[in-house]
């Protein structure tokens, strides 16, 4: 599956202070944590690389936790933790943790950032109720260590992604198997140690360590799962959760990144016929097969002229793709495409090329999914389901999903079993909302989590095609997500889903003659994705 980093802002955070180790011996297995004596936390200043203070006055620190929790006593590793205080002392709600979805994203930004978030909606004061707190799971950023396994993997150029012969195939596959033989040579001690359920053992041992009986939880996209995890495993430690961008539990995880490949095949059709709406400001076609056929045609042109001398057909594929997963996207992309397309303007473009480098969230992304669940061990198998896939017209992602998680198929071990998420008897009700035409996560997800969260009250933003889009402009939506923060309201329960909101047109189809395009994105809430999904 995909990953989809939100972030806030081109920074760079790292965690400042260290924090008290809490006892190796202290039960964080999956009958539920051990009391724990709150032994506080060494906080200090984040460390910031960017201008101002986009921290906002956060906190930051290290804590300890046990790289394996079937051997507590043995080697450490620590977790970077960040913390955005309450201001509301009378009507304080405890903690609330934020996570950004990937597997593989830095939360440590998204303590200030959640806070800025909701307060964009018009409910700041819930905010204010909180200590809100954000994190990089084990082995991302500033957690130490920070997985990397070569750090140069995805920079450009790269070979096409559709394979026009097995030679070209073959050259895709000899770099995946080189990808996570470099992953054990440098990391094989700690990939095994790598699963969803590490990572909410981790936040519990970081709840016991803020003196917390309990947490709150709002998570975006594969947050759903880690948070889903979390209540599963700790079902009395749960206050409230919010669910944004449902990963399907049945789909862990190889079938998710097939059932993607149909989701963004509809999305970003959807995006050529929004753009051949506005031929008269694109000149890019005036039909959605017309502006996908141009779109084809400079795709293909790159292999051999590479648009601004940098980015080929895997590179191009990489940027588009984001407009299947955000509305926001729809506006720069087209006219970044139409620079190029109509005045040879390669700047637009190559404003929103991942210039390579680093590899840490994507390291993290691909030993977390392959230590969660079993994924096939015999290429023949990803050739023949990416091959139907695209041969049935699912042209767009296919191929580009099969290269993103193919050093699954040579890692180290065999992971899973996948953990069966179960909703206990004790947890309280949860906020789960999802866009039906999110890709993503598609539609499937909420249903079958709602079924096994009883509990939980599912929220369908009809019409949506953005990925996670609470916060982010739609007042349906936001309203529901603070009032349930604030006193945990949930819409009475119905069958199937719960409550709809209608996305809001503004938003879910821009119009680009009338709306006058922000730095980076449209609504009041989350800023745009940025990078490879």
């Amino acid at each position: 599956m995909r990953r989809i980093v939100l972030v806030t802002a081109a920074l760079v955070v790292t965690a400042g202070g260290t924090g008290a180790a809490v006892p190796a011996s202290a039960d964080t297995g999956p009958a539920g944590a051990a009391a724990i004596a709150a032994q506080g936390i060494d906080w200090g200043e984040c460390e910031v690389s960017g201008p101002g203070d986009p921290m906002n006055n956060a906190q930051c620190a290290q804590v300890e936790v046990p790289l394996d929790y079937s051997d507590p006593g043995g080697r450490k590793i620590s977790i970077a933790v960040s913390r955005f205080r309450h201001t509301d002392e009378e009507n304080y709600q405890g903690v609330l943790f934020v996570n950004p979805g990937g597997p593989g994203g830095s939360g440590l930004a998204y303590s200030p950032a959640l806070a800025r978030w909701i307060g964009g909606t018009g409910h700041a004061d819930v905010a204010a109720k909180y200590d809100i707190i954000g994190f990089d799971p084990r082995g991302v950023g500033s957690s130490k260590p920070a997985i990397t396994c070569d750090p140069h993997i995805n920079d450009p150029i790269r070979p096409a992604y559709v394979p026009d012969s097995w030679r070209e195939e073959l050259a895709w596959v000899v770099k995946s198997k080189k990808y996570a033989q470099d992953c054990q040579e440098k990391f094989g001690w700690m990939l095994p140690h790598m699963r969803t359920t590490d990572a909410a053992r981790d936040i519990d041992v970081i709840r016991a360590a803020l003196g917390q009986e309990k947490i709150s939880w709002y998570g975006f996209s594969y947050g759903t799962y880690f948070g889903a995890t979390y209540a599963t495993l700790f079902p009395e430690r749960v206050k409230r959760m919010v669910m944004d961008g449902i990963v399907n539990p049945k789909n862990v995880w190889y079938k998710a990144q097939l059932e993607q490949d149909k989701a963004f095949e509809r999305n970003i059709r959807a995006w050529f016929a929004w753009v051949a709406k506005y031929d008269s400001v694109y000149h890019l076609g005036t039909s959605e097969r017309a502006v996908r056929a141009k779109y084809y045609e400079v795709l293909n042109a790159s292999e051999k002229s590479p648009i601004g001398g940098e980015i080929g057909p895997a590179e191009l594929s990489d940027i588009v793709l984001s407009a299947g997963y955000n509305t926001g996207y729809y506006i720069p992309f087209a006219q970044a495409l139409s620079a190029w397309v109509n005045d040879e303007d390669p700047s637009g473009l190559l404003g929103w090329l991942n210039p390579g480098g680093e590899d840490n969230g994507f390291a993290v992304y691909l030993a977390v999914q392959a230590a969660d669940a079993r994924w096939p061990r015999h290429w023949a198998r990803w050739h023949h389901d990416a091959a139907k896939l695209h041969r049935q017209g699912y042209e767009f992602a296919t191929w580009g999903n099969v290269w993103f998680n193919a050093p699954i198929a040579f890692w180290p071990f065999n992971g899973g079993p996948a953990l069966k998420l179960k909703g206990g008897e004790s947890l309280p009700g949860m906020l789960l909302v999802q866009s039906t035409k999110d890709a993503a996560t598609p539609v499937e997800g909420g249903l079958e989590m709602h079924k096994i969260f009883r509990s939980s009250r599912l929220v369908f933003e009809v019409g949506g095609k953005t990925h996670s889009n609470t916060l982010n402009g739609n007042a349906c939506l936001d309203d529901k997500v603070a009032a349930y923060l604030d006193t945990g309201a949930l819409p009475e329960s119905r069958r199937g889903p719960d409550a709809y909101c209608e996305a809001v047109p503004a938003l879910n189809d821009p119009d680009p003659t009338a709306v006058r395009l922000k730095a980076a994105g449209s609504g009041a809430g989350k800023d745009l994705p940025v990078g490879r999904p």
